[in-house]
């Protein structure tokens, strides 16, 4: 595998190899005051932007597009727009399956590395050559000015005290990375008037843990986010910045502020056509493996998928053989009146279905079934066609749910609608 490759860390090949973000990781575990993550926003380069969010069975079917559409890309990436260890199934899913099927592509990280060293060993195994920490401040003081809140583990951390776990688990993860020889990139931005008198501490403390290069970020005003009236420092500023930190570790200068789903050579705009493919692969139902051979589906009478899952006392469990959607069986509903345990019992009784497919369901059974990795599609449509999408992967927006109950009286024909 050659390192060299990388554009964001060898400027020399920067015009021509090129890289891809896989925006798989929505949520983040810190706010950062100079951060405001907005998608949809096609015309900003910044990071936590992106213009849809993909699962990684959507992200995968996205980079087989790229890779036959887009030329010399090097590197597979996962930038957020949350951070990868804020998502760290999401992340290491993907990271996995990017591996096995593309075993020669490089592969690298950018997170904030508050919860990224218990994955370090993880990411050795899988080959993971470059990170990248974004790391701001060595002072805690100045840390509470830059960050409103840390979350970590199942606590909000207030600034001052979630600054001094951040910055611990920063430094932590720094010396793990380059014990395991993965090559590391920092990431600062530079704060006017707050950290922009610190950044050559920064630089030395990098330099002392063999960080192998320092990207020192000039700041860029963004609107909705706290600093949002801060002034972009002057270019003879952030000149003289790099030069003091150069002093004790490399400087990257040709950094383009990628966003989360950056595709491509550095510094150039995403393609329309990418963009597009990423929002249509955003739309996909869920891929799953063969540990859950079935679908399971509410309905009234066997050919659609119409009955609210509150009122159904029977799921059709669904199948395929010979390439043949099949019937399996019915199974009987929990009996009302158990609160969440209704649920729970439920999702026990499909429990070998990768989803349910229903015309309505609550807040309540939505989440007990979900987070037992059931993937729930509220839809009004030919049974057949629902499940072979689930099989394919197929897209169902065309299955628009229709009001079976709009005239405020139980369906009595094949829930075709209202005679």
């Amino acid at each position: 595998m050659d390192l060299s490759n990388h554009p964001c860390f060898n400027a020399k090949i920067r015009g021509k190899f090129g890289r891809v973000h896989l925006p798989v990781a929505p949520r983040c575990n810190i706010q950062c005051n100079y951060c405001y993550r907005k998608y949809d926003c096609v015309n900003e380069s910044r990071p936590g932007v992106t213009s849809a969010v993909l699962t990684p069975h959507q992200a995968m079917i996205y980079l087989d597009f790229v890779f036959e559409k887009a030329e010399n890309i090097s590197v597979v990436g996962i930038a957020g727009p949350g951070d990868p260890f804020a998502n760290p199934k999401e992340t290491m899913q993907t990271l996995t399956m990017v591996r096995e099927k593309y075993p020669e592509i490089m592969l690298c990280l950018a997170t904030n590395g508050l919860e990224l060293a218990p994955y370090i060993n993880e990411l050795a195994e899988l080959g993971i050559s470059h990170v990248t920490v974004t790391l701001n401040t060595i002072d805690s003081e100045i840390g509470a000015q830059i960050y409103s809140f840390v979350r970590y583990g199942k606590k909000v951390l207030a600034p001052k005290t979630g600054m001094k776990i951040l910055l611990e688990k920063q430094l932590e993860a720094i010396e793990k990375l380059k014990e395991k020889s993965i090559i590391t990139k920092v990431n600062t931005i530079i704060l006017p008037g707050i950290n922009e008198d610190h950044i050559e501490a920064v630089a030395k403390k990098m330099g002392e843990l063999k960080v192998d290069i320092l990207n020192c970020i000039p700041f860029y005003p963004n609107k909705g986010s706290v600093f949002a009236n801060l002034k972009e420092p002057p270019k003879e500023a952030v000149r003289k910045i790099r030069e003091k930190a150069a002093q004790y570790i490399p400087q990257m200068y040709h950094c383009a502020r990628c966003r989360a789903d950056a595709i491509g050579i550095l510094g150039e705009e995403n393609s329309a056509e990418l963009i597009e493919k990423l929002k249509e692969c955003s739309e996909l139902p869920e891929i799953y493996d063969d540990k859950r051979p079935y679908v399971a589906v509410a309905t009234l009478e066997g050919a659609l998928v119409n009955q609210k899952l509150g009122k159904a006392q029977e799921l059709f469990i669904y199948g395929r053989k010979d390439e043949q959607i099949i019937f399996i069986e019915s199974r009987k509903t929990p009996e009302p009146g158990q609160g969440l345990k209704r649920w729970e019992k439920l999702a026990e009784i499909i429990g070998d279905c990768r989803a349910l497919l229903v015309n309505g369901i609550g807040h309540n059974p939505r989440e007990v079934i979900s987070k037992k990795g059931i993937d729930i599609l509220e839809l009004d449509g030919m049974i057949d066609e629902a499940v072979e999408a689930v099989f394919e992967g197929y897209s169902m927006n065309y299955m628009v749910k229709r009001d079976v109950d709009a005239c405020n009286r139980p369906c009595e024909g094949a829930g075709a609608g209202c005679m």
